[in-house]
């Protein structure tokens, strides 16, 4: 399985979420969210290939799981997986 790490833009996008969701009231949700596009990256680790490549991109090292609302960004290294963005999934990514 490949380890897999996150870029602080995916913590700050995960904490995003959460506070979101804190903010609305509604703090389970926010930490259900999170919780499953954590959970989901399990595939990713078992499969890294196995997300499709970002369509605004087109390069292979960059991946991405689109599990509704998000998309989980994540780009193929050598030792693993490093997640960059966890996004609203009509979001479209671009370069910085």
């Amino acid at each position: 399985m490949a380890r897999v790490t996150f870029a602080e833009s995916a913590v700050r996008d995960l904490e995003e979420v959460r506070d979101w969701y804190s903010s609305k009231g509604v703090p389970e949700v926010g930490l259900r969210l999170v919780g499953e596009a954590i959970a989901s990256l399990e595939q990713a680790a078992r499969f890294p290939e196995s997300g499709r490549v970002v369509p605004e991109f087109g390069t292979p090292r960059l991946r991405e799981l689109v599990r509704p609302p998000f998309r989980i960004v994540y780009r193929v290294d050598d030792d693993g997986i490093v997640v960059v963005r966890v996004w609203r999934s009509e979001r479209l990514m671009q370069e910085p």
